[in-house]
C-alpha cells in the first residue's frame, strides 16, 4: 500500500462520514490506487466512494496513534504542572486567554491563546507573580506546525515573563526553537534544560487576572491532607 499522509487520512474520514460523493482529485486517485477506497455505481449511474475494509483498518490505526499521542501529551502536561507546583507556583492547565499577537495598520491584533501550562508565583505582590508559559510537544509534526504560527508564539510571549517548549525526547534540537523560548526535554528522570528561557519583566493585564479568577487552578495532590497549623497563612511578602 502507498505511504499515506495526514491529508489522505483526513479525506478518508470525510468520506466515511459523508454520502461518498467524489472530489476526483489527486488524493482520491491515490486512495483508490492504495485500495483504501472503492468506487460504487448506483442504479442511476452515479459514482460514489466507499471506504474499504483496508481503509477502515487505516482509520483505526490512525485513531489509536492519535489517542496514544494525546495520552502522552496529557501525561507530560501533568508532569510539568506538578513540577511547577513543587516549585511553589499556582498552576492552570488548558486556559483560554486573550492576548495581543501583534499590530497591523496601527491596530492591535488579538487572539485567544491556550497555553498547556500557565503558572504564577504564590505571592501577595501583583508585580512579583512572574507568569510562565509551558507549551508541550510530543510529536515533531505538531511542533513544526506550531513553529509556523508566529502569531501564536507572540501571544504566549505577551502573557508571560518566560516561555518554554517542553519536548519529548529526540523530536527536535534546541537550535530549531526560536531564541525567545527556553527548551526543556522530558527525560525519564527529570526535565533537562537544553536552553534557558529569557526572562522579561512584565505586568499581567487585567483581562488575564479576570480569566484566572474565573478558572480553577490545578489542585495539589496534598490538598486533602491536613497541614501544620499556620500552613494556610501567606507569609510571602516578596
Amino acid at each position: 500500500m502507498l505511504g499515506l499522509t495526514r491529508p489522505h487520512l483526513r479525506r478518508l474520514r470525510e468520506i466515511y462520514r459523508s454520502a461518498g460523493w467524489p472530489c476526483q482529485d489527486a488524493l482520491e486517485i491515490e486512495l483508490l490506487a492504495a485500495g483504501a477506497l472503492q468506487r460504487v455505481c448506483d442504479a442511476q449511474g452515479r459514482d460514489t466512494l466507499r471506504v474499504t475494509d483496508a481503509g477502515m483498518a487505516l482509520l483505526a490505526a490512525s485513531l489509536q496513534k492519535n489517542r496514544a499521542a494525546f495520552d502522552a501529551h496529557e501525561a507530560l502536561v501533568q508532569r510539568v504542572a506538578r513540577e511547577m507546583q513543587r516549585a511553589g507556583r499556582v498552576v492552570w492547565c488548558g486556559l483560554a486567554l486573550r492576548a495581543k499577537a501583534g499590530e497591523e495598520d496601527d491596530r492591535a491584533l488579538w487572539r485567544m491563546a491556550q497555553p498547556d501550562v500557565f503558572s504564577i508565583r504564590n505571592t501577595t505582590r501583583a508585580d512579583f507573580v512572574e507568569p510562565i508559559v509551558h507549551e508541550i510537544k510530543v510529536r515533531r509534526a505538531d511542533l513544526l506546525s506550531d513553529l509556523r504560527h508566529e502569531a501564536k508564539r507572540t501571544a504566549y510571549l505577551a502573557l508571560s515573563g518566560e516561555c518554554w517548549y517542553v519536548l519529548a525526547p529526540g523530536i527536535a534540537k534546541a537550535e530549531e526553537i526560536p531564541a525567545d523560548y527556553g527548551v526543556l526535554e522530558a527525560q525519564p528522570g527529570a526535565l533537562q534544560c537544553l536552553r534557558p528561557a529569557p526572562r522579561r519583566a512584565m505586568t499581567l493585564p487585567f483581562g488575564v487576572w479576570m480569566a484566572l479568577a474565573k478558572a480553577t487552578p490545578l489542585p495539589r495532590d496534598d490538598d486533602d491532607a491536613q497541614g501544620w497549623l499556620g500552613d494556610s497563612l501567606d507569609t510571602d511578602t516578596s
